[in-house]
């Protein structure tokens, strides 16, 4: 096992150069081991200053690049993303913890988003009408803003870098990202191949760090727009920061989902599905379904399934395909969902499943196993806050109108799902639920790269969701012409 000293440099990415930072290094780990992986650096504020510079150099041309000769190279660029999709995923696995099934589908998701950017020619046309008044035509277009930025989380490290950087390089944008601290080998691993497939140098850049590299970027002149997923508490900080400083912004912040489970939706498919939402990524997706409110019975009918199907789920490294779920991603992150357990059960919730009880490896990995809570006080940490990890929450509700009025009284809005038979239901749920993105029978509500991603409430802070028309829409400026011949 490597030490610090010993683990290899991550470089930055700035203009045509891959180069060392001068900052200070920290430990990049391996969650499934608690083995040192990489040192990735701190990025001075020179440094930063550097890329943004070489984004703004490379604006100069590439914005007068034609949108057609601007896609192409993304169509090597997703080819090459299915070549190396193994090599991705056993990368994600290592610094992220997440099981190799749920990687290769991250990774996965991660191309179809370079594939849509490959229609920006048809993206980015604008629309016109003839004789808006006599002799007098109108027509819009859409033009590239300049140098974004992108600060991503570490749950989603390949994925979550390609939601932003394709679209808006596609556009005629440059780029600067700075990838989380705990995950920047996917991010730099995806930053070479990009640039094997013939892009010219400044399009992309990459710097490391924290807080004051987030500050750096936002705070710069010559950043016009910037996208940033993470929690809510920093979304809306990032959002203050740049509308102040006169940028445009998308944050997505935090989530806790609810899944509405009626009594005629409990069967085999609603436990998996439930499982897959609860527990994929170890609970570490915004995504994840962190609450099921049991509507009259159906609570009891699925219970017993949930736990039955927790006890074949292994709990193991992550690059062992036979592994359920991996670890969560670091000592703190352990220690956090451990704090939640001991609360819940300080407070008189049912534990129905303790995951700190779990048969995990005893290898230095950050394990803990599926958590399970029943008859949670609705106004309880447990039900009201993200944990971000393997921790469902059960409630119960008469009937459908309260199971709503509950999930609604949640500060968050990313998704929410119904499990049920009845079409009537769904539609009742579809309508009233304040949540962004819906799932019928669906546990994880994830749109396609064409449809917009992000919810509302406290869970995204700026007016623009990520993905589909809206992530075109952000990172390209309309202009209306009128016209008098």
């Amino acid at each position: 096992m490597k030490t610090l000293a010993e683990a290899p440099k991550v470089r930055m990415r700035i203009g045509e150069r891959l180069t060392e930072s001068s900052g200070e290094h920290i430990a990049v780990t391996n969650p499934s081991t608690g083995g040192v992986l990489a040192r990735v650096p701190r990025s001075t504020s020179d440094e930063i200053g550097q890329a943004v510079a070489a984004a703004s150099a490379a604006f100069a041309s590439w914005s007068r690049v034609p949108v057609v000769e601007r896609a192409r190279p993304f169509f090597a660029f997703a080819t090459a993303i299915g070549k190396y999709a193994d090599e991705l995923a056993r990368l994600v696995c290592s610094e992220n913890g997440k099981a190799l099934s749920d990687a290769r589908a991250e990774v996965k998701r991660a191309m179809e988003v370079v594939e849509f950017a490959c229609g920006m020619p048809s993206l980015m046309m604008g629309d016109s009408l003839e004789d808006i008044a006599r002799d007098i035509d109108s027509q819009t277009i859409r033009q590239p803003l300049g140098v974004c930025a992108g600060i991503t989380p570490f749950n989603f490290p390949a994925m979550v870098p390609l939601w932003m950087y394709p679209l808006a390089i596609a556009a005629g944008n440059t780029f600067v990202l700075k990838p989380s601290p705990l995950t920047p080998l996917s991010a730099m691993r995806l930053a070479e191949l990009f640039y094997e497939c013939g892009f010219p140098a400044g399009v992309l850049n990459v710097v490391h760090g924290e807080r004051d590299a987030v500050e750096a970027l936002i705070t710069h002149p010559a950043v016009r727009a910037v996208s940033f997923v993470g929690s809510s508490a920093v979304a809306r900080h990032v959002q203050a920061l740049a509308v102040k400083h006169h940028k445009r912004v998308q944050a997505l912040g935090g989530a806790k989902n609810h899944l509405i489970v009626m009594a005629d939706g409990v069967n085999d498919a609603t436990r998996d599905a439930v499982m897959s939402s609860a527990f994929g990524g170890a609970g570490q997706r915004c995504l994840a379904g962190s609450v099921i409110i049991g509507v009259g019975n159906a609570a009891d009918a699925l219970l017993p399934m949930l736990r039955e199907a927790c006890a074949r789920l292994k709990i193991g490294d992550a690059t062992d395909p036979a592994t359920g779920m991996g670890p969560v991603i670091s000592a703190d992150a352990k220690a956090r969902v451990e704090r939640y357990i001991e609360e819940g059960v300080r407070t008189g919730a049912q534990l129905v499943l303790d995951g700190r009880a779990a048969d995990v490896p005893r290898n230095g990995g950050t394990y803990i196993g599926p958590t399970i809570f029943d008859r949670v006080d609705p106004g309880a940490p447990l039900a009201r806050e993200e944990i971000f990890g393997p921790v469902l929450t059960v409630l119960r509700a008469p009937d459908l109108d309260a199971a709503i009025d509950l999930a609604n009284q949640a500060a968050y809005g990313n998704a929410a799902s119904i499990f049920t038979a009845s079409g009537g239901s769904a539609r009742t749920f579809a309508g009233r639920i304040r949540a962004g993105m819906i799932g019928v029978n669906i546990g994880v509500a994830a749109p396609m790269a064409f449809f917009p991603f992000g919810g509302v409430k406290e869970s995204i802070f700026g007016d623009v969701r990520i993905q589909g028309k809206d992530g075109v829409a952000f990172y390209t400026q309309q202009k209306v012409i009128i016209s008098h011949w």
